[in-house]
């Protein structure tokens, strides 16, 4: 039981945070939704399908068996810690990156963030939100959710490389010497 609480809570947290942190933003002005660096469609798609599989694995720790093969206790308890890790950098990651936060490429300028987490990952939320979606992988063994796995993970790679693109025409020099420092996931 303790085990579905904790698993539920994390991405309750951070979906409470997320979209409490865009209502704030707007009270400042500030537009947290900024432009999809791809196409659209799959760049939305990509976000709700996080949302589903992270659904999934909630499903899974309340006894919903999703799950096509019986993962030994190992298994389990991986995913339990690759979970909380996981949502641990997205949380961090994401009170780091302060006002400059936005889901997509900012409209307008922002800071460039190279302390914290983003000293030892350029893309900590995204390395965050892959450990989250291969924990509910673990936990669930689920052929299809694996697909999908599969299908978020090189949707947001693409996504990782055009804002790198976006990145490096906004801040130059500046990021380039950034990137030769710190890798773009570990």
């Amino acid at each position: 039981m303790f085990k579905a609480w904790v698993v539920t809570a994390f991405p309750v947290i951070f979906l409470i945070i997320l979209f409490g942190g865009g209502s704030l933003f707007r009270r400042r002005n500030i537009d947290m939704d900024g432009e999809p660096p791809i196409n659209r469609t799959i760049f939305l798609s990509s976000k709700y399908l996080i949302i589903i599989v992270w659904l999934a694995m909630v499903l899974n720790s309340w006894g919903i068996n999703l799950s096509f093969f019986n993962p030994s206790s190992f298994v389990r308890q991986l995913s339990l810690v690759l979970w909380i890790f996981g949502f641990s950098l997205l949380l961090f990651g994401r009170f780091s990156m302060g006002n400059s936060f936005r889901i997509g490429s900012p409209k307008e300028n922002t800071g460039l963030k190279v302390n914290g987490l983003f000293r030892l990952s350029r893309n900590p939320m995204y390395l965050g939100v892959f450990t989250t979606l291969l924990a509910a992988v673990l936990s669930t063994l689920n052929p299809l959710l694996l697909l999908v796995v599969m299908y978020i993970f090189a949707v947001h790679h693409k996504i990782v490389l055009a804002e790198e693109k976006y990145l490096q025409k906004a801040f130059g020099e500046e990021y380039l010497a950034y990137c030769g420092r710190v890798r773009r996931y570990l």
